[in-house]
């Protein structure tokens, strides 16, 4: 692992980190904030997905989550969205699909499934790196949420993972991406024509097929623009009512999709997930 840069900020440490991925066979780009804690100490670790188009940067530079997770004493790890290289697979001109979004699936399509694996990577090897290369994370105690493509990245590792994760939460999700106009096609990209095999990258459809998670919260803006077509929250809120699990739905007015609506509720999830972990 090196180290690309190391800052102090609320009297913790924000760093971004890259290591070559044997998972994703590229180059990749982490960022981790640890807190300040007393020598020794450990902390919990809460994994924050980014969504399309981004990078490990935007949370970083736009989602002021260091303030409270400082105080709280949390650990905030944030992935890149996907491979990175000239030689990864690309469509330049289509910003649902490829470099930015990742979808966090495993591909098994050629030429993706050589690259695209964002979901073991994030699962197993960051995982790894995180556990060996920051003694002051407490692997036993770890959360998860994300922003859009990355809410339903979160969705989906918390209701595969229950053991792992102790709980998980998400900005305007997409909760449905099996059938949502901006994601379905590059589910066929990269996991094939056959819809069946997208359910495990779905999380209504993994709650349907019996997948189960403690509870959840999701914020979501009602002057989104991608809220009817892309988002609909009610899908995964029928779902969880179906199953008995339970959601907690804030629809907010005026707010869209943007890290202004994150930011703003950032604080809230920092403490839903620390009174979990």
């Amino acid at each position: 692992m090196k180290t690309v840069s190391q800052t102090k900020a609320h009297g913790g440490i924000q760093g971004v980190y890259s290591h070559p991925s044997a998972v994703t066979n590229c180059e990749m780009t982490f960022a981790v904030f640890v807190p300040p804690l007393a020598e020794g100490a450990k902390a919990p670790v809460l994994w924050y997905l980014s969504g399309l188009t981004c990078t490990h940067q935007n949370v970083m530079d736009k989602g002021e989550y260091r303030r409270l997770a400082a105080e709280l004493g949390l650990i905030i790890v944030c992935p890149d969205t996907s491979p990175r290289g000239d030689d990864v697979a690309d469509e330049p001109d289509n910003w649902q699909f490829g470099k930015g979004a990742g979808f966090y699936v495993d591909a098994t399509e050629a030429p993706y499934s050589q690259h695209y694996r964002m979901y073991s990577y994030i699962l197993k090897e960051l995982t790894g790196l995180i556990a060996t290369e920051f003694p002051a994370a407490d692997m036993d105690r770890q959360g998860i949420f994300g922003h859009s493509m990355g809410g339903h990245g979160a969705l989906v590792m918390a209701l595969r993972n229950p053991d792992r994760f102790k709980s998980c939460s998400a900005f305007a999700p997409i909760v449905q991406p099996s059938t949502a106009d901006w994601s379905k096609g590059a589910f066929e990209k990269y996991l094939g024509a056959e819809s069946s095999a997208w359910r495990d990258y779905d999380a209504t459809r993994l709650i349907e097929n019996g997948h189960r998670f403690a509870e959840f919260l999701v914020d979501q803006g009602d002057a989104d623009g991608f809220l009817e077509n892309g988002l609909r929250p009610w899908l995964l809120e029928e779902a969880c009512n179906a199953a008995n699990i339970p959601l907690k739905l804030r629809m907010h007015p005026g707010y869209d999709h943007s890290y202004f609506f994150i930011s703003t509720f950032m604080d809230d999830h920092l403490r839903w997930h620390r009174a979990r972990l």
